[in-house]
């Protein structure tokens, strides 16, 4: 178990390790997507393993893998696949061009690398500390990315990122003090108080008034990682301003790795302070997000903008399931998780053709995409309707799964306003989608993104893939996924 768990965190180094070993952009990419693979294999099968024995810990609980944790594991480890697979296409492509230089290229796999390793390491600890110290690592690694460009706009998106996940980082730090103190009167070792398996058995057992802060502090510096408004206004910006490849990263993988915190946080306060606490905080900042991510949606001009407000709706939406609670509530938001991370992966990765070919991210400026590029249009075109929620893709089945939850409750009148804002935020993200990929071909001439078949073979698989992938999810839940969601679902209730 202990060699799987390494495998898992230590694999996606591959890419900087060629890096060091002097190797080119082509070789650095080929590596970044064998330790990507490598490492999303070892997730699964870490997990075939879990759900046989629930959970393994050692190192005083440093090293803690249970079922949530795995799952968020081949979440985050398959769009670090996807990533990968986008990276070595997209960064050779930039360098060729003259927009990177060779140094920049290899800043970009090292850091790449370290990111995908800093956050897979966070379900990986069962030491809620060292999860803020992953946390806090995997951020500083992803604002490297964000600046790469150098660019005005980028630089300026990096250290508006900064500021801000720095504050959100200090809050969430108070949280985890506070937790630390509610287990005071318990008698546990010093290492035990910060151990979420010790602390989620005792929970009953805790200072009430210091989880309910904890909880609350956790939701709003977490949430900041998450894009909860409002501490949302990094996210845009930062999306906008990466690597395309980096985006997906950024939307599927940081912001999956903040509410992961958030969910074993709820799990303590559920049992410490009642469901109606953390069901208030959650809700409130649910709506409040989805109604954000929604209103700058009608309005977003950069279509990479448009996706990254969309990634702030759909972080509201698992908010508001966690909220509805319950088993379905719960099963919901995690199935939200993952249809969620792969979708929004095709849509930056697709975006990255778009960037590459027609030289802007203004949505206004963008027609024809299917008639020039065919596949990353129609894959645009599919995601945006799949991250959007039509069926038959796997986001439909995760938004029904969480309305439903929400007319279980007492209150029919939420899930009710959750349908409306996610009915206009449909309309807003495909009206602005099918002006940009159907239309004539562009007057201008639109330059080709991967000049050779094999970098555009490297480009459109992950897209391919990540499409099958979602609209199997639509039509059917494998036994396995669906036992390892029930297992998570346990693991946290």
């Amino acid at each position: 178990m202990t060699a799987l768990v390494v495998l898992v965190v230590v694999l996606p180094l591959l890419g900087a390790l060629a890096v060091a070993l002097q190797a080119t952009a082509r070789g650095a990419g080929l590596a970044a997507i064998v330790g990507a693979a490598g490492s999303f294999s070892a997730a699964l099968v870490l997990a075939g393993k879990i759900i046989g024995i629930g959970h393994f810990q050692a190192l005083d609980g440093f090293l803690y893998v249970d079922a949530i944790g795995t799952f968020f594991a081949v979440v985050v480890s398959f769009v670090v696949l996807l990533a990968s697979f986008g990276s070595a296409a997209y960064l050779r492509s930039e360098e060729e061009r003259g927009e990177l230089s060779r140094f920049q290229v290899r800043l970009y796999f090292v850091f790449f690398s370290v990111f995908a390793s800093g956050m897979l390491a966070v379900f990986m600890t069962g030491n809620l500390g060292l999860l803020w110290v992953l946390v806090e690592a995997s951020t500083l690694a992803s604002v490297v990315l964000v600046g790469l460009e150098a660019k005005r706009r980028s630089l300026e998106a990096a250290w508006k990122y900064v500021i801000i996940s720095s504050f959100g980082v200090t809050i969430a730090l108070v949280a985890t003090v506070f937790l630390f103190y509610a287990g005071s009167r318990l008698h546990l070792s010093t290492a035990e108080r910060l151990t979420w398996i010790a602390l989620f058995t005792h929970a009953h057992e805790l200072s009430r008034p210091g989880v309910k802060l904890a909880f609350l502090l956790a939701v709003v510096g977490y949430g900041t990682k998450v894009g909860l408004a409002p501490m949302h206004t990094w996210l845009p910006d930062a999306h906008s301003e990466a690597p395309s490849p980096a985006s997906a990263m950024l939307s599927a993988g940081l912001l999956t790795t903040g509410m992961y915190a958030i969910i074993r946080y709820r799990a303590i306060a559920l049992i410490a302070v009642g469901r109606s606490y953390e069901e208030t905080i959650l809700l409130f900042f649910g709506f409040l997000t989805v109604f954000i991510g929604v209103a700058f949606l009608v309005h977003a001009g950069n279509y990479k903008r448009l996706f990254a407000y969309s990634s702030i709706e759909h972080m509201g939406v698992i908010a508001i399931a966690l909220g509805f609670g319950g088993m379905l509530g719960v099963y919901g938001a995690l199935l939200q998780v993952l249809t969620h991370a792969i979708g929004k992966s095709v849509l930056f990765l697709s975006s990255g053709h778009v960037v590459l070919g027609y030289r802007t991210r203004e949505a206004s400026e963008v027609r024809g995409v299917l008639a020039v590029f065919p596949l990353p249009g129609a894959a645009m075109l599919f995601g945006a309707l799949a991250v959007a929620g039509s069926p038959p893709f796997g986001v439909f089945l995760s938004e029904v799964t969480i309305v439903r939850a929400g007319f279980a409750g007492a209150n029919p009148a939420l899930p009710g306003l959750l349908l409306m804002l996610l009915a206009i935020g449909f309309v807003s993200l495909l009206v602005t989608t099918l002006a940009m990929v159907t239309g004539e071909r562009p007057v201008t001439a639109v330059e080709p993104p991967y000049p050779t078949r094999g970098r555009r073979v490297l480009a459109c698989a992950p897209l391919l893939g990540g499409l099958g992938v979602l609209t199997l999810l639509g039509l059917w839940i494998p036994g396995g996924l669906n036992e390892l969601l029930v297992h998570s679902v346990r693991a946290v209730s």
